[in-house]
């Protein structure tokens, strides 16, 4: 099928490389109109190794024309940062048609962002906008047109906006991702099993002297020890009490089975972590008040997951303490100036009315 991959981070070169090497129709959109050019010079390939090797697959297109790069694309993947997702969300809009599903792996509720970006454009066309709980790559570029994949998720929790788009959406995610889609619900539900705000702001807050002091450090390695797990658990038993009280079942994937030897698989499988850190591509500079695990997954995640607990009369004393620290570390107020149900919109709705919503759309 036709796929737009939107992007041009680590994860849109792992998204676009992977489907073309399932014999996908691919097309990249960037925003960098040197670095398209720049590709398409080279011939439109990208360069993957995995486990297997070394691949070469063609892309069709690469381009900044966002109309020319999702006409009659069934699917359209977008794995940017949350912090880049309205912008792209208004460059899109416009141009969807029916039977389009967008598809964003993580999005800290961001389908919403690009459903509600296409309504507020007068777009009424039928599509369905869909978010899971990690990026499906563990990844890494090693060159401007080279991609390493470490890791390919093996279950990828999605939630669907409006739900009852869920069959359509979930049949067309499906080829992309073959046996490894599991509905979640609607796109709340999706949004509250994204992993990073739960494994990262443990990680950069804690680690903040280490980052500071070494060149180059490795965040889940080095940085991943005992007593930080633990707080990551108790940070994520916040994450499961909100799904919970908002009536979202099992499984609620905690992040401990990341970490397990045996039982339930996670997102990634088992031995994921010791794969990750032995790849060495997570070693690193990492420039502590700029980094993505601080920007993102930090000011915007918690902030939004602090939100929905409010929605849901559930304490997060943890996630507002991380938010408080990572805010001084930057000097910002991040529970101020992060994503909440207000700040994109739904803060005058009930948990009735939003779940409703969730359900039918803006129709």
């Amino acid at each position: 099928m036709i796929i737009t991959v939107l992007g041009g981070g680590n994860g849109s070169f792992a998204a676009a490389g992977d489907f073309a090497l399932q014999s996908h129709e691919v097309r990249l959109w960037r925003r960098d109109a040197e670095a398209a050019a720049q590709h398409r010079a080279e011939g439109l390939r990208i360069v993957v190794k995995d486990s297997k090797g070394r691949h070469e697959p063609q892309l069709v297109l690469v381009t900044t024309d966002m109309a020319e790069a999702v006409r009659d694309a069934a699917l359209i993947l977008c794995p940017a940062p949350a912090f880049a997702q309205a912008d792209i969300a208004r460059a899109l809009a416009p141009h969807l048609v029916d039977g389009q599903v967008v598809y964003l792996p993580p999005a800290t509720f961001g389908s919403m962002i690009f459903a509600r970006a296409a309504h507020d454009a007068g777009n009424r066309a039928d599509v369905s906008f869909a978010e899971t709980g990690t990026l499906p790559w563990l990844t890494r570029k090693h060159g401007p047109f080279e991609v390493a994949i470490t890791i390919r998720a093996k279950r990828l929790p999605t939630g669907v906006f409006p739900l009852t788009n869920a069959f359509h959406a979930y049949t067309v995610i499906n080829r992309a991702f073959p046996d490894v889609i599991e509905p979640c619900g609607d796109a709340l539900s999706g949004a509250l099993m994204n992993a990073g705000p739960i494994i990262h702001p443990p990680l950069i807050v804690m680690n903040a002297g280490p980052i500071e002091h070494f060149e180059r450090w490795d965040i889940h390695k080095e940085g991943t020890q005992a007593a930080i797990r633990r707080v990551t658990d108790a940070l994520d038993a916040e994450r499961i009490k909100i799904r919970e009280a908002l009536g979202y079942g099992a499984p609620h994937f905690p992040l401990a089975h990341h970490y397990a030897k045996d039982g339930e698989e996670w997102m990634y499988g088992r031995g994921s972590h010791d794969r990750l850190t032995d790849s060495g591509d997570w070693r690193e500079q990492l420039v502590l008040r700029e980094h993505r695990y601080m920007r993102e997954d930090l000011r915007v995640g918690l902030s939004f997951l602090v939100s929905v607990a409010q929605l849901a009369g559930v304490e997060t004393p943890l996630a507002k303490a991380f938010l408080s620290i990572g805010g001084a570390i930057c000097g910002e107020d991040f529970a101020q100036g992060g994503r909440t149900l207000a700040s994109l919109g739904f803060g005058d709705l009930d948990k009735a009315a939003l779940q409703k919503l969730l359900r039918e759309g803006f129709h």
